[in-house]
């Protein structure tokens, strides 16, 4: 008797399905939008693909916070891992930084070109703090958006301009200009806009789209201002119990989706301009000597902070002369 106790107490133990693994995430990006499906997609493809062994629960619409509350409850152990901005990834690893810093690209081609190259270096220096990434996934280019319309630099003067809580690049271009801008979490940002704390913004259309940013603010510059993209980032201690085979199936999951988002988050960002100018937001285009001086002006700006401390002076430099073999290229 005891030893048919014994077989059958293994047999039950055997059958039972293990306990699942369940990470949290958090991101600012609203539910609904094109972000989130392909995440939701993602996370049943991972529950599919481990047999419930491993799942993902979000937690969108910045519910947790802003990228700096998601990261501190990520040490904390409350979150996972979180779908981070550019600039709340530099929290973790300064050279995140390098892809946004101001009008470094000039258009999407530059982009790809620098992508390509860079992307693999940016995820290792992730993974050397610690963060597993599983993709980098483009949120397009930042326009100025304002209630006056922005032609020359001296119409940024008596601007309420936003800028991330942290954004000290940005910070210290203004500043130079003679401008305080007013830093704020990204959750803050439309009330803000709604109280008249800001009346100037710069952000993707989409972007200002999906956090109704847009039915604040009359004019766009049309000028790209600085490059945004964002991770998905887990801590790498958080699956030390998941398996490598599930392991596998997750990285393959988020990896599709991240293929997906930046393949269609292109074709979304014409049509959200588009869809600016249906509402009646006017576009204002500066004139070539005026942008030229921006950019010089920024790069300034740029030369200024790169002693070695902030970033990696190295990948700079390498990203830099990336852009400028482009631009030497003939390009249809």
């Amino acid at each position: 008797m005891p030893r048919l106790l014994f077989t059958l107490l293994i047999s039950f133990c055997l059958l039972a399905p293990l306990q699942a693994t369940t990470l949290k995430i958090a991101t600012i990006v609203p539910d609904g939008t094109t972000w989130m499906k392909q995440l939701r997609a993602a996370a049943k493809q991972v529950d599919q693909g481990t047999d419930g062994r491993l799942k993902i629960r979000y937690y969108p619409g910045g519910v947790m916070g802003s990228d700096q509350s998601v990261l501190r409850k990520i040490r904390v152990g409350q979150l996972h891992g979180g779908a981070i901005t550019g600039g709340g990834l530099m929290r973790l690893y300064p050279d995140a930084e390098l892809y946004s810093l101001p009008f470094l690209f000039r258009d999407l081609g530059e982009v790809d070109h620098v992508r390509q190259v860079m992307d693999e270096k940016f995820i290792a220096g992730l993974k050397a703090k610690g963060f597993i990434s599983y993709g980098i996934s483009e949120g397009g280019f930042a326009y100025l958006m304002s209630n006056r319309p922005v032609r020359r630099t001296e119409d940024l003067h008596g601007l309420k301009i936003w800028i991330p809580e942290g954004d000290q690049t940005n910070a210290r271009a203004f500043n130079t200009l003679g401008i305080t801008p007013i830093p704020l979490p990204v959750t803050d940002v439309l009330t803000g806009l709604q109280t008249g704390l800001i009346d100037t913004v710069a952000t993707s259309p989409i972007g200002a789209i999906a956090l109704q940013w847009h039915t604040r603010v009359k004019y766009l510059t049309q000028v790209p201002l600085a490059y945004l993209y964002a991770s998905l980032i887990i801590k790498e201690s958080a699956l030390k119990r998941v398996s490598a085979a599930d392991r596998a199936v997750l990285r393959q999951a988020m990896q599709d989706a991240f293929t997906r988002l930046n393949r269609q988050n292109r074709k979304d960002e014409k049509g959200a301009l588009a869809a600016l100018a249906q509402e009646g937001i006017t576009f204002i285009k500066p004139s070539p000597q005026e942008l030229a001086g921006w950019e010089r002006h920024a790069a300034h700006t740029i030369a200024e902070m790169d002693d070695g401390r902030r970033f990696s002076h190295a990948l700079l430099k390498q990203i830099e002369g990336l852009i400028q073999d482009y631009r030497t290229q003939p390009h249809p």
